[in-house]
């Protein structure tokens, strides 16, 4: 059976959540706010953009000011990042055997496209991706499953053939929506504060293909 894995980007390729609140501290301090780390936790993490501009402003935000705030804030993102990109312990090796066994790979970020090509870029992950989705190339946003069902489509597979691997409770949610597999990345969130996952983990090193395969088909050989 032909099998995929569909990496979320933030927090499960390279850990930014970080740099994230760098970039947001700068946007923010421009407008005399200060949000706390507990706030990013609480309301950054694994949010679209729409929605974390439209709670630390207090209005809505949406249409062309969505987009020219946005691009401000992802700006800063990238100028911060661009020097410190650095994918998480034993992602580059996994990936490469990932493809070495004949996976298809994708990545299905909330990010800008832009984010993606910073980091899929400086990782060279382009030529060995089936699909790379961002947040322009869908409509609604996670925990809504139209990212993961799109990458699907984009590799000719069942939502059941592939899996997914996510750090967000939206991400997480997203990719059960979709009826697809999850392994939780415990990069920025505890077991507890995500929905229950058919995996864990905390980094890549020691995952071999064999378990994702495992996990796919249904095997118990954890």
């Amino acid at each position: 059976m032909r099998q995929a894995v569909i990496f979320d980007m933030d927090g499960v390729i390279c850990h930014t959540n970080p740099f994230h609140s760098q970039a947001f501290q700068v946007f923010f301090k421009k407008r005399n706010l200060a949000p706390t780390e507990e706030d990013f936790a609480a309301h950054m993490y694994g949010k679209n953009n729409g929605y974390i501009l439209s709670h630390f402003l207090g209005r809505k935000i949406e249409g062309q000011e969505l987009r020219d705030l946005e691009d401000e804030k992802e700006s800063l993102f990238r100028e911060i990042y661009e020097a410190h990109v650095d994918p998480i312990p034993g992602f580059l090796h996994f990936f490469h055997e990932l493809r070495k066994e004949g996976f298809k790979t994708a990545v299905a970020t909330s990010a800008p496209f832009a984010n993606l090509e910073l980091i899929a870029g400086k990782l060279d992950l382009f030529p060995h991706l089936e699909s790379a989705l961002a947040s322009e190339h869908v409509t609604k946003h996670k925990p809504d499953p139209e990212v993961y069902l799109k990458s699907a489509q984009n590799m000719s597979l069942d939502p059941a053939q592939c899996i997914v691997f996510e750090d967000s409770f939206s991400g997480v949610s997203a990719a059960k929506n979709a009826g697809m597999k999850v392994v939780g990345v415990l990069s920025s969130h505890s077991k507890d504060e995500l929905p229950i996952c058919d995996y864990y983990i905390e980094n890549y090193l020691g995952l071999n293909v064999a378990r994702v395969s495992a996990l796919l088909e249904g095997s118990k050989i954890f």
